[in-house]
């Protein structure tokens, strides 16, 4: 399965994501789902780079995606829309696909 979770921070702005797992729809290199949930969130990722010109952190490796960005960028309109579709876009896939994909939203009220 994959899960993925959406922070927000203390003023409820989208901060970062953690996508891990798989999401065992079918065998690897012809998993649709889990193809469409990597290419949502590496477009999310290529989008605050290279759109909303932000210094995200990230780290990468199989079956792992790690995306922060930084609080100034958090009240930015790109850097919310890119990122709000790309996880509306996840829950939707979620919702049909409710054994492979899971989208948890948290809040950091530290």
């Amino acid at each position: 399965m994959i899960e993925v979770r959406v922070r927000e921070d203390s003023r409820r702005r989208l901060s970062s994501f953690l996508a891990t797992g798989h999401a065992g729809w079918d065998e690897a290199g012809r998993d649709v789902v889990c193809a469409a949930v990597a290419a949502l969130l590496q477009g999310a990722l290529v989008g605050l780079k290279e759109v909303a010109r932000v210094e995200v952190r990230s780290t990468r490796r199989k079956g792992r995606l790690d995306v922060r960005w930084p609080a100034p960028a958090r009240d930015d309109a790109a850097t919310q829309a890119i990122v709000e579709t790309a996880v509306r876009s996840i829950e939707h896939i979620a919702r049909q696909y409710p054994q492979s994909v899971v989208v948890i939203r948290e809040r950091d009220d530290g």
